[in-house]
């Protein structure tokens, strides 16, 4: 890792991978999982390490995790072994170890270990896209699909009782970019930890709003058993990225 001069703002990688994926039913953690020849957790780290952008990429796993090892290459990556039983604990501990290390202005661009879809291109158009925009922002989809809500009484989970408007819903993925400074007292001082979903949900709750970038479909949270099969499908193909476009 160089050192930049003071004022130069530079890009890390942050990987939270402490989780088990119990909704996956495998008996490892979801990003140890191979997926079109090898580890889930290795797609994704290799699309940092192919970014010019990106000045080092840290991977966040429990203490005891014995799986990480041979997985990532020598040079431009660093695990920490301080996660915590969830992933805004984990990715607390990483930024908090991480102190000194990392200016306050430098972006920190926090990515799931199972979404092993995410490109050099699809980084850079984040990168871009936000800018200088102070409350950082992330990648994610507008809603195409009609969305309903299902009832909430007893027997009425699987019943449609309300079509919601989707105009103005996105949804979110990673990566989620903000300076280490914003990021780091945004979930320091998370009043509900249950109610952060993503990172920026913390950051929104300081009264900010990030900036949405339009990701990509191949981009998808890997979460249950039949995703492997639509991220194969996608790694297997060259789909093009647009270039981030500001509006005028």
């Amino acid at each position: 890792m160089t050192v930049a001069a003071p004022n130069t703002v530079r890009y890390f990688a942050l990987i939270p991978a402490a989780g088990v994926g119990a909704r996956m039913e495998a008996g490892s953690p979801k990003q140890y999982l191979p997926i079109a020849g090898k580890p889930m957790l290795r797609h994704a780290l290799d699309a940092f390490i192919a970014c010019p952008l990106i000045a080092h990429t840290y991977i966040v796993v429990s203490p005891d995790d014995g799986l990480i090892d041979g997985l990532v290459p020598d040079q431009d990556v660093t695990v920490l072994r301080c996660g915590g039983a969830t992933r805004m604990e984990t990715i607390l501990n990483a930024l908090q170890a991480l102190q000194g290390s990392i200016a306050a202005h430098d972006q920190v661009l926090v990515h799931d270990a199972a979404r092993p879809g995410l490109t050099p291109a699809l980084i850079e158009k984040l990168i871009t896209g936000v800018g200088e925009h102070p409350a950082g922002g992330l990648l994610a989809l507008p809603v195409v699909d009609t969305v309903k809500r299902a009832g909430q009484g007893a027997g009425s989970g699987n019943l449609s009782a309300q079509t919601v408007p989707r105009d103005g819903l996105w949804l979110a993925q990673t990566p989620q970019m903000f300076s280490y400074a914003l990021l780091l007292r945004a979930l320091a001082q998370a009043p509900d930890p249950q109610a952060i979903t993503d990172d920026a949900s913390a950051v929104e709750a300081l009264g900010l709003a990030p900036r949405l970038i339009e990701g990509h479909p191949r981009n998808l949270k890997v979460t249950l058993p039949r995703d492997i099969h639509t991220a194969e499908l996608y790694l297997a193909n060259s789909w093009p990225i647009p270039a981030f476009e500001r509006d005028t």
